[in-house]
């Protein structure tokens, strides 16, 4: 059973940062706020499409997805450059800016690893019951926000190329130093 929903209620859905989510150049993230075909704590499964009507609407329009802080609409921590639907999910890249109080918190507690989550505030458009949970087959957008608990703990922090370039680095010298130890 398919349901098209005219409630304007937000939803929310986490996702944590993991591999597939970086922070560079201080205050630049880029990665996935949400995996399709991947289900989340809730049971719920976000279809492939599922953003693009949103998504074209949002292109036609001056609006933006808000990026905020732990969902709170009164602590917007940076904004998204660019959103868009690949064939994983959601990919998202934006700037933290360090001028917001909660912007700087932002950064210092990625940098040190202890968040690792981001969430989707949406609203659903058309979704299908399953016995779990829900297909979404189209959400409307309204923001992507930093988290400390994820729903979807697929969707990982993606190194940076600096911290891919230093791993794939370090992987040599430990390669060398262990042929050299043989």
């Amino acid at each position: 059973m398919i349901y098209e929903s005219s409630l304007s209620a937000l939803e929310t859905k986490y996702c944590s940062l993991g591999a597939d989510f970086g922070l560079s150049e201080g205050a630049e993230i880029a990665g996935y706020a949400s995996l399709f075909n991947a289900e989340d704590k809730g049971g719920d499964v976000v279809q492939k499409g599922a953003y693009a009507a949103s998504l074209a609407r949002l292109s036609k329009t001056v609006g933006k997805v808000k990026m905020l802080w732990q969902h709170d609409p009164m602590q917007p921590i940076g904004v998204w450059d660019e959103i868009r639907e690949d064939d994983k999910g959601l990919y998202v890249k934006g700037r933290l800016l360090p001028e917001v109080q909660a912007g700087r918190e932002a950064i210092a507690l990625l940098t040190a690893g202890a968040i690792d989550g981001l969430s989707i505030g949406y609203r659903t458009v058309r979704a299908e019951k399953t016995s779990k949970g829900r297909l979404l087959h189209e959400i409307e957008l309204w923001e992507v926000s930093m988290v400390t608990f994820p729903m979807l703990p697929e969707a990982r922090v993606a190194p940076s190329d600096d911290e891919a370039a230093l791993a794939q680095s370090l992987a040599e010298t430990f390669r060398q130093a262990r042929d050299l130890l043989a």
